[in-house]
């Protein structure tokens, strides 16, 4: 679980997360949401220490993150997994080799043992036979696939996913939010998303973070979202007819 109290945080004399506090669970997708610009960008640096709060507490299962050492730090972030906007995939490494890049980096396992795992990761994104392949050769939905396989290469206690099905079209999305989910479920990772996929927030949102203009103005499920009050996350989540016609069906 991770757990965020009072958080704060300014650019100079700008300031861009107003008293956040938010319980990101364990085993469950967290979804964060909200405009462009609202601070979901922000807020997902300050958890994985890319930016310092001005104000607050980043709590990973009661342990303060910001008040930390630096080894501590670093202790922490190996329990970390990321699954970036672009994949962010090295295209000079094949499927194999990218997935096994962080384990190179942090695993005291053998090579055989590395390898071992990288293929028992591919397997579980269903990538089985891809592993020669360079990223240039793969599709877009396979390149997301492995990086989800990448970020779960050191069994991550935490996961932190940027957009995921950004560039995807609807299909491949609904494939990686499961994906997302199923490993989730599965490993008991407290895993969050940022996304702007409405789709995903109806589809895997077990629990949901609706972030406005800096702050924190909603909380709840996918099935409390369609009967909210919340003028603000109304006009967010039901811009579109489609899911204006969504929430007439349910109401």
């Amino acid at each position: 679980m991770i757990e965020i109290k009072h958080l704060y945080k300014a650019f100079e004399d700008k300031e861009v997360l107003k008293d956040i506090n938010a319980v990101f669970q364990e085993g469950k997708t967290n979804l964060i949401i909200g405009q462009s610009g609202s601070g979901k960008t922000v807020l997902m640096k300050n958890i994985v220490g890319l930016f310092e709060p001005t104000q607050g507490e980043i709590l990973y299962d009661g342990r303060d993150f910001v008040k930390m050492t630096k080894r501590e730090k670093v202790h922490i972030r190996r329990e970390m997994g990321m699954i970036f906007q672009s994949a962010a995939l090295f295209d000079s490494m094949s499927v194999l080799e990218n997935v096994m890049f962080p384990l190179d980096m942090f695993s005291d396992k053998n090579e055989a043992d590395r390898i071992q795992r990288a293929k028992f990761c591919l397997d579980r994104v269903n990538l089985t036979g891809a592993e020669n392949k360079f990223p240039g050769e793969i599709s877009g939905g396979m390149q997301k696939r492995v990086a989800i396989a990448r970020a779960i290469a050191l069994n991550p206690k935490y996961l932190f996913c940027d957009e995921p099905n950004s560039g995807l079209d609807p299909k491949t999305s609904l494939v990686i939010d499961e994906l997302i989910h199923s490993i989730t479920e599965e490993y008991q990772m407290t895993t969050i998303i940022n996304t702007h996929d409405m789709n995903s927030v109806m589809g895997i949102g077990e629990n949901i973070i609706y972030i406005c203009e800096g702050r924190m103005e909603w909380q709840g499920n996918k099935d409390q979202i369609m009967t909210s009050t919340n003028e603000r996350l109304n006009s967010f989540i039901f811009a579109s007819d489609l899911f204006r016609k969504v929430k007439e069906a349910n109401s």
